[in-house]
This record gives C-alpha cells, structure tokens and sequence, in this order.
C-alpha cells in the first residue's frame, strides 16, 4: 500500500515520470488464478495447477493494475521468474517493465572468486537446473560464463506431499551423470522459503562426490525452518543478492553465515537505471557490485568490498 501511495503523491505533485524500482516484486508467487484463465503460463495448465489456486485472488494482475492505477510508468525488478507476471506487467505498463537479470555479475564472481573448483575450459565444474522452468535461465548462465567444457544437467521434481518433494534427473538434460567424479556443482535458482527442494536436490547430486556445492539465488528468504534445513551439510555455500536488505543481518543469517556470500547490487540497479532514463551515471564500473562476507565462512581471507579486489586474494 505504501508504493501505492507514494506513486499517488509524486504525480499529485506534479511528477511527470514515476518509475518503481522492486528488486523482488511483490506477489510473483501468486502469478495466476482459479481459472484456465487467470494466468499465461508456457504451456496448458493442467488440473492440479489449477486446483493449487483454489479460493486465492490473482493478486499479481491486482497489484499491477493498483500501481497503474496510482501513477507509476515503470516498474524494474531483478530476476522474475514468472512468465505470466512478466507477460501481465509488460501488457500493463505498455512495456516499460523492465526485468534484470545479473547474469555478468554471477559469471564475475564465479570466475573470479575461490567458491568453485574447476578446470581453464571449465573441466569439472557442473551447472544445474533445479526443474525445467530454470532451464532457460542457468543456460543463460552457461553461455555468460563462457566455460566450453562444464557440463549442464537439469534435475526434474515430484511434489509428493506439501512440502515433500522427490528429486530426479530429467529426462530432457543435456547432460547425464556419466563421467562426473567430484565434480564443482552450481545450482541455481531465483528464489527460496522453505529450503526443503534445494537441500532434497544437494542430497540427489551427492551421489557424484561432489568436491564444492554451491547454490545460487536471487532472493533469499527463507523462514527459520529454512534457514535450519539449509544448514545441512549436503548443501556448500550460498550465493545470493540483496534483493532482500534484511539478508545482509549477520541475525537474519543464524548459523548459515558461515556458509553465505551476498552479492550487493546496488551499483548494477543505478546503472541500469541510467540506460532506462537516459541518462549518464558517472564512472560507470564493468562490475557493479559489492561483497559480504562474515568472517565466518571458512574461504574469509580478509574484508574486501569490491567485486575488483578478488584477483587480490
């Protein structure tokens, strides 16, 4: 409500351009409604989709049509998942949405840093899908890093209960586990809560002896549940953004501090800013962002804040 009036207030005062920069845009989740409908998804929904939405609104199709409705022109966010949120909010802001993805920044910092373990060509290291709607995203991700000789696999899973999940290869990866000894292993994905798929996933990889595992996210936020689960030691590090501030609270960490690296984006989002309204920002940097890093994490050499400093370690 408070975006709603803001927005409100600047055009009342004369704005003559509102642009709504949400790294993580608010009620992505509920992407689609209780009808065939109520959503574009990349294929037909099927009935237990349709069932999952029972008695809940569209309220991602609400909440863009409250922001046009208030006075904002464009909407920025970081890493949407969703094709019917990006479909809907394109539609209603006429095409000023705009969706980031730091594909060069994650390339950065895992070709820069020492979180992974692998080969010139990028021999031994492996990027993973954790389901089939990530697989556009971490080939992405593949073809940014540049690496000719990682592998690329993508896992499939089964929802066996609310929050039980089975975890095995899918049929349609490019990759199969045939000559993956202890490999570097990235998992990625664009969100977390509950950690219960991720750790599953971490659990089904171990299986190739993995040297490092590594799970990427852009918007961490999980529960103390999650955070509790993801302490498991199937699962490595975590690299993540803050899209969430409060991730950057050595508190709202608890014990998993020692296995975090958040990646700051602040820089990444002024710059992009800059091309949306065209204009100059001064001093624009190849790698616009910031590291955290507790002390904790056994790789902490000592406090560097600035993605350039990692060929000094």
């Amino acid at each position: 409500m408070h975006n709603l009036i803001i927005a409100r207030a600047a055009k009342e005062n004369g704005a003559k351009r509102v642009v709504l920069v949400e790294p993580d845009l608010f009620f992505s989740a509920q992407d689609r409604g209780p009808r065939p409908e109520l959503g574009d998804t990349c294929g037909e929904r099927d009935v237990s989709d349709i069932k999952k939405f029972d008695g809940q609104p569209f309220t991602s199709k609400l909440y863009a049509q409250m922001l046009k409705l208030a006075g904002v022109d464009d909407v920025v966010t970081v890493h949407n998942h969703s094709v019917s949120v990006q479909k809907m909010f394109t539609e209603v802001f006429e095409g000023r949405f705009h969706n980031l993805i730091p594909y060069k920044i994650y390339a950065h910092y895992l070709l820069n840093s020492n979180i992974l373990n692998y080969g010139p060509e990028g021999e031994g290291l492996v990027l993973c899908a954790p389901d089939k709607g990530a697989r556009d995203f971490v080939k992405e991700m593949y073809n940014t890093l540049g690496l000719s000789k990682a592998k690329f696999i993508m896992l499939d899973k089964e929802r066996t209960a609310e929050r039980k999940v089975e975890i095995t290869l899918h049929a349609e990866s490019e990759d199969t586990f045939e000559g993956l000894d202890n490999p570097s292993i990235v998992l990625f994905d664009d969100m977390v809560r509950t950690g219960s798929t991720v750790v599953k996933s971490c659990q089904f990889l171990q299986q190739l002896k993995p040297e490092r595992m590594v799970f990427t996210v852009s918007h961490f936020y999980a529960s103390t549940e999650g955070r509790e689960r993801m302490s498991h030691p199937a699962l490595g590090e975590i690299l993540t953004l803050n899209t969430m501030p409060t991730i950057l609270n050595r508190d709202e960490q608890g014990r998993l501090r020692k296995k975090m690296v958040v990646l700051k984006i602040e820089k990444f989002l002024a710059q992009e800013l800059g091309k949306i309204l065209n204009v100059t920002v001064p001093a624009a940097e190849a790698n616009p962002y910031k590291i955290d890093m507790s002390s904790k994490n056994p790789r902490f050499q000592r406090k560097i804040w600035f993605s350039d400093q990692l060929s000094e370690l």
